[in-house]
């Protein structure tokens, strides 16, 4: 591709228009197509590496070691103990500091976290729900160190505690008390944060923990419900709180599924927020969304065809129209990402950026049979899963009543038994397998990172 005075072109000389087709267009409802008219020509996708472990010293180095590369956004990955709200010397805590994230038990682990990192220049994700509020407030206090007021703030907590119960597990409270502090920091972000996306409602962690496309998109989507329902419930207007929700989807290996999902999405959610919520605010109708490569889908055996994988999913992601994106490690089914790794991964988007075309022009595979059949049908189903969600009393009272960790359990249950029976191929895994495997060198955790903490 190259940049004219008139546009782009094809090194063949072949003009490339911002968006093709005569319907619907990118950034007008329903938003199919995009919440942004030029999308990736007036605002790429954030590159949005998830990264965290073992002490704020070491993550800070990570942080850095990305930005220096060329990531555009930081995402930070905390520990099972932070996530739960234990500090690091907590007897719960033993054996768990570090591990999967970064520790964090005070204002001065967050200020050496973001050390010579300037938090008015970058914006920041943090994959944080029970103690969402307290490690918000403590991002707060380091920007304000650094002279940055909470209006020039840009970032996202992640704050969907529905999803806990669903997929992850790690929530302290029940669900009703939890969602009122999901809603009171709504409040909270809309008068000291106004930039701050308020929640990222996830359907990651749902599609990772065995469910299917749809039931990622309908059981997403049906958390987003009732935290409007509790935002409205709590006086605040969905014209306002919904220009600040954003969302976090899974993408996964079906290249075209992915793509029609996340067009999917937009068109559903830009429907419920108008009809069930009365929003009438094109940013609280446009769905804006954060994907991550499928972890799931990583192999342990031949690791070093993960780098296909997650380059397949990337592409889904940028061509359904992300906002922003993390492409995994290859060596994740094994161990957290080495720097060589992360080091593909983030190369593996800046060549979708820069080298594929990928920026060219809006849902470039838009106006094909199959992806707007495929679009119609997931949004039909997942509807359908909706609506039984609602006789059901709501996605509080479907997670409180155990339906949906048991469908999820059911769609589990049959996509390992495909891949036991060889129905569903998993390459290097039950074909094309290898019977002597070559080592990958793999990260290793100081041993004395958890004693220091």
């Amino acid at each position: 591709m190259a940049r004219t005075e008139s546009g782009r072109e094809t090194e063949s000389g072949i003009e490339i228009r911002p968006v093709y087709g005569d319907g619907e267009q990118p950034g007008e409802f329903p938003y199919t197509r995009g919440p942004y008219p030029d999308m990736y020509r007036g605002r790429p996708w954030t590159i949005r590496q998830y990264a965290g472990f073992s002490s704020a010293e070491e993550t800070n180095t990570r942080f850095r070691y990305l930005l220096e590369r060329g990531q555009t956004g930081l995402s930070v990955a905390f520990d099972l103990p932070t996530q739960l709200g234990y500090d690091s010397d907590d007897p719960h805590a033993a054996g768990e500091v570090g591990r999967t994230g970064v520790a964090i038990d005070s204002l001065e682990d967050m200020q050496i976290l973001f050390d010579a990192i300037p938090l008015g220049e970058v914006s920041t994700s943090m994959t944080i729900n029970a103690p969402a509020a307290l490690l918000l407030l403590l991002y707060e206090l380091v920007a304000e160190e650094q002279g940055v007021p909470g209006t020039a703030l840009r970032g996202t907590v992640q704050n969907d505690i529905l999803k806990e119960y669903i997929a992850r597990g790690n929530y302290i409270f029940p669900p009703r008390p939890s969602m009122r502090l999901t809603t009171d920091l709504f409040a909270y972000c809309a008068e000291r944060i106004p930039s701050w996306n308020t929640i990222s409602i996830s359907g990651y962690h749902i599609r990772e923990a065995g469910s299917t496309a749809v039931q990622e998109l309908a059981f997403t989507l049906a958390n987003g419900i009732a935290y409007c329902a509790a935002a409205v419930e709590a006086g605040l207007s969905p014209d306002e709180f919904g220009a600040r929700l954003s969302f976090f989807f899974n993408a996964h290996n079906h290249f075209f599924q992915e793509v029609a999902k996340f067009r999917a999405a937009r068109r559903l959610w830009a429907t419920l927020m108008r009809d069930r919520f009365g929003a009438t605010n094109p940013k609280a109708l446009a769905l804006r969304f954060h994907a991550q490569t499928g972890g799931s889908t990583l192999t342990a055996q031949q690791p070093e065809n993960n780098i296909v994988r997650v380059a397949i999913q990337a592409l889904s992601a940028v061509c359904g129209g992300a906002q922003s994106l993390h492409t995994n490690g290859f060596d994740e089914a094994l161990a957290l990402p080495t720097e060589h790794s992360a080091r593909i991964a983030l190369r593996t988007q800046q060549v979708l950026a820069n080298e594929g075309g990928a920026t060219d022009t809006a849902d470039p595979l838009g106006g094909s049979f199959f992806i707007e059949s495929l679009t119609d049908e997931l949004e039909a189903r997942a509807l359908e899963l909706i609506a039984h969600i609602d006789e059901l009393g709501g996605a509080v009272a479907a997670v409180e009543q155990g339906y949906v960790q048991g469908e999820i359990e059911e769609a589990s249950y049959r996509w390992n038994a495909d891949v036991e029976s060889g129905e569903r191929v998993i390459v290097g895994v039950n074909r094309f397998a290898e019977s002597d495997e070559e080592k990958v060198e793999l990260h290793r955790l100081d041993p004395e990172a958890e004693r220091r903490q």
